[in-house]
This record gives structure tokens, C-alpha cells and sequence, in this order.
């Protein structure tokens, strides 16, 4: 799984500052950090006839930002991880690798059709067949009928019949949802993505009829903390998060400018050049998913994990859960089908961080108090009541 899948020319200072000397070993760090750069052909004159394409960048071209691309493939292997949130700047490559996702996405088993759950018999299995994993952006202004569904208009107005159409989650089913901008959501938009993707399904209710739909989905979501913050409570869903910062090694930069400015000129031969790694890849994340199922925690993993959690009082249980889930994930990709504490050490910073709660510190050991003084109180006046019964 991941290993092997090593190129002979190396990229011209595609480092990282996501160092992790302890995992040079790991396939999916070796393939991230030493992945061919094949020099882009000379490209010929743009296309001239006013057609666009939809060719996102490839995955694995990307400059450096080792730490966001390992989270990335992190979730895509194991969607249990829970998504991830990118946090950073403006112009750093958030969106521009969320999107690269695209060409490395494996294929799972969907329905032949969006039926409502409510219209199968118990037990019942709609025809199914292989799709490729899509990626499902949300528009930043995108309404709550959007989301949800609604009634179909047209239908209505045409057929003089009404229809409940699906929403953006319910097409986001099995898939990817990103949400660019995920701070400046509307409230009520984003309680029921977070309900949605809760449940696992959603129910739609217009007037006398009502559909649910499924609604499992990896969740990515990216902000600027420039433009504002987060609720702690849509922070909590998301189980990885990743600091993206802007590059400082002056290669690295050049290097990001050139690769954009061959993409630019002639995308379609600068995918060609790049479709050897991103099939490899491709292939090499399914191989995960298929070890996957059959990877487990070591004990010593286990106990470092949980133990480090209530260290940093960490109230969330999504925090143990994002953990293991994710390093089981790091353990697939490696080849292996048991997860070591050496794991645990590198999705710990990714997982952990921004979890603990001053707040909640603070008032749970304001609430300890209070509880505190309510039994001293109690203790005093049952042994004033003692005092007056025995006088």
C-alpha cells in the first residue's frame, strides 16, 4: 500500500516544513515528498476557441504544504476521520488543493438512483453500481432550500404535480463537501450541514409530504481567520485541522510559479505530464481503503492515545475518535494492518490542536466549586439538625 511508488527524477525543492524524521519510512510521506517532477513540455499556443474546461490542478504537482496534502489523503483513505478544516491566509493553495482531490478520489458503490429512504421496503436494496468519489462545493450563498431541497418548481408549474427535489447534501451522499469560506456560512445553512452529517440522512418536510435522504459525507471546509472565527461547535465537527501558512523558502516559491504558469499556458499537457503520478496515486489510495478494514490499534497505541487526550483535558470524544481513526488511516497507507504509537505521534498535532476549551475549563472547575460549597453547606446543616434534635 503506498510503498514502492517511487519516482526516479526528484522535484526541484519540493520540501516541506511538515518534517517528520521518525516516519521517513512511510510510503505515503515518501510519495508525497519524492514524487517525480517531470519537466513540462514546452507548451504550444492556447487554445483559441472560447471553450473552458473543468481540469483542476493535479494533487500531486503541488509545491510543498505537506501537513495539508497529508490530511487530505488522510480523509479520502478513511472517511471515519471525520473531514478536515483548513486554516490559513489568503493565496496559500487551500482551495486549489481541496479541489485537486478530484483526479485521486477512489470509486464506491452508489445507488442506480436518489430514491427516498421511505420508498424502499424494509430490508430492501436499490440497484447499485461503481461511481468515482466527487467533490460537492457549496456555494458561499447558497440558500437553505439549496441545501436541504424543496419542492420542484417547474414541475409544479408544468405538470401541475409536486415533487420534492434532492439538495446539495443529498448529492454530497458518499461524496466530498467542501465548503469554502465555512465562517462566513449563515447559521441556518451550516446547523444543517452539521445535522446532516450527524445523522447520517435528513428528513425534508413541505406541507403534507416529507422526504429523507442519506446525507454521509467527508466534510472539508476552509477560512481566512482574517475575515472571522468559527463556532466552537462547528470547529468540533471537523476532525482534523490544519494550519496553512504561506511558504518561505525563496525555491519553493519560484517553483510554485513555475508549475502554475505551465498549467495556465496548456493545462491539458500539464495533466498529461502529471498523469503517471496522479493514476499511481489514485491506485495506491484504493489500496488503503481495501487495508483499511482490516487494520487495528496495538494497545500501546491505544493507551498513548487516550492518555494524551485527558492530559490536554480534551472534553470532546471526537477527539480520540479523530485520532485513532486517522492513524489507522496513516497505518493503511503504510502498508500495515496494525496501527503503532510512532502513528499516534504524527496525527496528534493535527487532531488535537484547537480542541481544549479555556471556557470549558474554566467553568467545569466553577462548576466543581459551586458543587463544593453545596456539600459543605449540606454537611454543616444536617449536623446543626443533629445538634437541635439531640439538645
Amino acid at each position: 500500500m503506498l510503498k514502492g511508488t517511487h519516482m526516479t527524477e526528484q522535484p526541484p525543492q519540493d520540501a516541506s516544513s511538515f518534517d517528520l524524521p521518525e516516519l521517513h519510512g512511510s510510503a505515503l510521506l515518501d510519495l508525497l515528498n519524492n514524487v517525480g517532477a517531470r519537466r513540462v513540455l514546452k507548451a504550444p499556443h492556447r487554445d483559441t476557441l472560447g471553450f473552458a474546461d473543468n481540469l483542476p490542478y493535479p494533487f500531486i504537482a503541488i509545491v510543498g504544504q505537506m501537513e495539508m496534502r497529508f490530511a487530505l489523503l488522510l480523509s479520502v483513505i478513511n472517511p471515519a476521520v471525520g473531514g478536515v478544516l483548513l486554516i490559513g491566509p489568503r493565496g496559500v493553495g487551500k482551495t486549489t488543493c481541496v479541489r485537486s482531490l478530484t483526479g485521486i478520489l477512489p470509486d464506491v458503490l452508489v445507488p442506480d438512483e436518489d430514491i427516498p429512504m421511505e420508498e424502499l421496503d424494509p430490508g430492501e436494496t436499490p440497484p447499485m453500481h461503481y461511481e468515482r468519489v466527487k467533490l460537492i462545493e457549496l456555494p458561499l450563498n447558497a440558500r437553505l432550500e439549496d441545501v436541504v431541497g424543496g419542492v420542484n418548481e417547474r414541475i409544479a408549474i408544468q405538470q401541475k404535480r409536486v415533487r420534492l427535489e434532492r439538495g446539495i447534501l443529498a448529492r454530497a451522499d458518499q461524496n466530498i463537501l467542501y465548503i469554502d469560506e465555512v465562517n462566513l456560512l449563515d447559521d441556518q445553512v451550516i446547523d444543517a450541514i452539521l445535522d446532516a452529517a450527524a445523522q447520517g440522512s435528513y428528513t425534508v418536510r413541505r406541507g403534507a409530504m416529507a422526504g429523507t435522504f442519506r446525507s454521509r459525507f467527508v466534510l472539508i471546509g476552509s477560512m481566512n481567520p482574517e475575515e472571522g472565527s468559527l463556532r466552537p461547535q462547528i470547529m468540533d465537527r471537523f476532525g482534523l485541522r490544519v494550519v496553512v501558512a504561506g511558504m518561505q523558502d525563496v525555491d519553493e516559491r519560484l517553483e510554485v510559479y513555475r508549475r502554475v504558469r505551465a498549467y495556465r499556458d496548456n493545462p491539458h499537457r500539464f495533466l498529461q505530464e502529471w498523469a503517471v503520478e496522479t493514476a499511481a496515486i489514485r491506485e495506491e489510495v484504493g489500496l488503503a481503503r481495501d487495508l483499511l478494514k482490516e487494520t487495528a490499534i496495538s494497545d500501546e497505541a491505544m493507551s498513548l492515545g487516550i492518555r494524551l487526550v485527558q492530559e490536554l483535558q480534551v472534553e470532546s470524544n471526537r477527539a480520540e475518535f479523530t485520532l485513532f481513526e486517522a492513524a489507522r488511516a496513516l497505518a493503511a497507507a503504510d502498508g500495515r494492518d496494525q496501527v503503532l504509537t510512532k502513528d499516534i505521534e504524527v496525527i496528534a498535532p493535527m487532531a488535537l490542536r484547537q480542541r481544549r476549551s479555556t471556557f470549558m475549563e474554566e467553568f467545569l472547575a466553577h462548576q466543581q466549586r459551586e458543587d463544593e460549597e453545596i456539600g459543605r453547606t449540606l454537611q454543616a446543616l444536617k449536623r446543626d439538625l443533629t445538634l437541635d434534635a439531640n439538645e
